[in-house]
């Protein structure tokens, strides 16, 4: 998708926005929090959504059942980078799959269920070929920000935003287990997160009611969580890069926090391997990136050391990968 022949207007930015806030929110809550009518509201994100620029998806927050998450890196010949980005990317349990350092190296997401499920995925199921020249792999250990709390797309007032709050979270982890009668469901959301009830009880066969108490029960576990995905460019970051930082233990925990508050973050976590912090910025171009890096991350003096990975190509953020 070329991003630079989609302009967005104030109406379009502020969609962008509620949706983050609660990306099922309905129609008439967004247009009430907008100042426009449903129409318009739908309209807008039909439009967007026909472009390939926005859509909202629905993501299995594994963390909340227990789950480990990975970032993976693979290092490989540039002729190959492609084709193994995107079989990676076709695959369920990964997300958030990049081309890096002009295109030689791919970083991933992934979550595994149990010890041996990862086991399977780091030692059998990663592609095997000889032009992947370096694999590590790397556990999450806990994050201080993630993507759906990215400043970036940011419009609204907290007026607007107050009515846009999505059902508060149960205070206990594993409230609900998942079961295989889950999976279509998941299917189906990964696609379209705002698909009607209709459609998922279709994907189900439960009944429209069934697929309301179940969708309530998973987010209100915090087990289903709605995410827009859009590319930053479209909002005007043009410069992503992966940060790979080695923090002095005693301080991680501070610097986590400090990168949290940086509206240019939108991931933050704490990670096994020979660096312990991990990073995910967007910013406007290539001069942001660099004051970014020179004056916000070299003010924090407990991080010894920096590598800097600039995206070149995303081919998968959190949903389902796209027909090209």
């Amino acid at each position: 998708m070329n991003t630079d022949t989609v302009t967005l207007d104030d109406i379009d930015r502020g969609l962008v926005h509620a949706l983050q806030i609660d990306g099922r929110a309905p129609l008439r809550t967004l247009g009430e929090a907008l100042g426009v009518s449903e129409n318009t509201v739908a309209r807008r994100y039909r439009r967007l959504r026909s472009a390939g620029v926005l859509r909202v998806v629905g993501a299995l927050n594994g963390g909340r059942l227990g789950y480990n998450a990975w970032t993976i890196r693979l290092q490989c010949t540039p002729d190959a980078a492609g084709a193994i980005a995107r079989a990676l990317a076709a695959r369920p349990d990964t997300s958030y799959v990049h081309l890096l350092s002009g295109g030689t190296e791919i970083s991933c997401s992934a979550q595994t269920r149990s010890s041996d499920e990862s086991d399977a995925l780091l030692l059998h199921r990663l592609p095997r070929t000889g032009r992947i020249t370096a694999i590590s792999a790397h556990l999450l250990l806990g994050h201080s920000a993630l993507p759906d709390s990215w400043a970036g797309p940011a419009r609204l007032t907290p007026e607007q935003t107050a009515l846009l709050s999505p059902p508060p979270l149960d205070d206990a982890d594993g409230a609900v287990t998942l079961d295989d009668g889950d999976q279509p469901l998941f299917d189906v959301l990964s696609r379209d997160g705002r698909a009607s009830y209709a459609e998922l009880a279709s994907a189900t066969g439960w009944s429209d009611s069934t697929v309301r108490r179940r969708l309530t029960a998973l987010r209100r576990a915090g087990v289903l969580a709605f995410l827009v995905d859009i590319p930053p460019a479209v909002l005007g970051f043009r410069a992503e890069a992966r940060l790979w930082m080695s923090v002095r233990p005693s301080r991680l925990a501070e610097v986590a926090s400090a990168l949290a508050e940086h509206p240019e973050v939108s991931l933050v976590a704490m990670t096994t391997g020979p660096t312990n912090l991990l990073g995910a910025v967007s910013c406007r171009d290539a001069r942001h990136l660099a004051r970014y890096l020179t004056e916000r991350i070299a003010s924090l003096d407990a991080i010894r050391s920096l590598e800097t990975a600039p995206v070149i190509r995303t081919v998968k953020r959190a949903g389902a990968l796209l027909p090209i």
